[in-house]
């Protein structure tokens, strides 16, 4: 590929929906859920072949920054930066393409989550590889879209509109966006099914450094600012200290991808699964015959339709129980009804700080 590509992996977060196991210190991308390697590891193994790692910059914040290091001791300690306060993802994609120009400004940079579920890397990189292209080609911001399989409502959708054909585009099918659709009712979800020319949304964005500084200086001066200073050489902790926590706290989607005028999306080819909860990661758990969901061995009797995690050695055994989810830590036991699992960050705020 002509240009140099780059990676800003988003790796902030909070650690509530998956209490106990994650914590404010350790959330969701830094658990092992789906396999002996956390999802930011998993994130990082993708890009192998694509994007070498002094070419990827892991955003975290200073909760997390200290246990993200430990986990990734032979990534480059410079190319993990911790934000020193919560101020959306606008903020963060200043910081990262910021980041990228001060390195080359010609680059092509790729904007991925760090806690997705993306199992097949050769058809994640072709994806990526057909979303650079186009990038380069029409000097548009792209975004990735998942062809929905349920009508769910927890999402943002995109609606596309004519096929964009490019020199280099293979297979892949890259449409025009017509517009963002925030998070719908199940009603109108399931009309966008209906429809057939709407995507999830996953937050994974591809463009050109040149790109989307020049939208960051149409629609968001006060950030474009901000990455003119990222850019200079000087000391990038002591800026992030004295402007990062004053900078709008404003999602990258509104601030930038709603009001740019050359929007693509390119169709992702691999299974894309966000594993928001612990009902989403009892899919990867093997399941007896009563639909007992498990990542480890267990006993039960007259039981059913149940969610085990259990981070030990300890024995669980359920008896005359339905729809339960049962997590089991080192310091504390989660036992709650699976039909109430979004209620799980409530209960984290109930709890004492040094368990939250």
């Amino acid at each position: 590929m002509a240009t140099s590509i780059y990676a800003l992996i988003l790796a902030g977060g909070s650690g509530e929906r998956f209490w106990p196991l994650s914590r404010r210190n350790r959330p969701k991308q830094l658990l092992r859920l789906v396999s002996e390697r956390t999802l930011l590891e998993e994130t990082i193994a993708r890009l192998d072949g694509l994007v070498p790692s002094e070419r990827i910059l892991i955003l975290t914040n200073s909760e997390q920054e200290k246990s993200v290091r430990e986990l990734l001791k032979r990534f480059p300690k410079e190319n993990i930066i911790a934000e020193p306060a919560k101020r959306d993802t606008a903020a963060a994609v200043a910081l990262g393409s910021g980041w990228v120009a001060a390195r080359d400004h010609a680059a092509t940079m790729l904007v991925l989550p760090a806690d997705h579920v993306i199992p097949d890397r050769e058809a994640f990189q072709q994806t990526m590889k057909t979303a650079a292209a186009a990038a380069q080609e029409t000097g548009a911001l792209v975004t990735i879209g998942i062809k929905p399989t349920w009508a769910c409502p927890g999402f943002g959708y995109i609606e596309q509109g004519n096929a964009v054909p490019l020199r280099d585009g293979g297979e892949i099918a890259v449409h025009r966006v017509i517009r963002f659709r925030e998070k719908p009712n199940t009603d109108l979800a399931e009309s966008f099914l209906r429809k057939g020319n709407f995507r999830w949304n996953a937050g994974m964005f591809v463009w050109s450094v040149p790109t989307v500084l020049s939208e960051f200086n149409r629609h968001a001066p006060e950030l474009a600012d901000f990455i003119s200073q990222v850019r200079s050489p000087k000391n990038l902790e002591k800026l992030l200290r004295d402007r990062f926590a004053s900078l709008p706290r404003i999602s990258f989607d509104y601030a930038i991808m709603e009001k740019a005028d050359r929007v693509l999306v390119v169709e992702a080819s691999f299974d894309w699964d966000d594993v928001g909860s612990w009902q989403a990661v009892a899919r990867y758990f093997k399941k007896d015959a009563h639909g007992n969901a498990a990542n480890q061995p267990f006993t039960a009797l007259d039981s059913s339709e149940n969610i085990i995690f259990n981070d030990g050695d300890t024995t669980i055994a359920l008896l005359g129980v339905r729809n339960l989810i049962v997590v089991r830590t080192g310091d504390a036991i989660l036992i709650c009804h699976r039909h109430e699992a979004e209620r799980i960050k409530n209960l984290v705020a109930k709890l004492p700080p040094e368990l939250q």
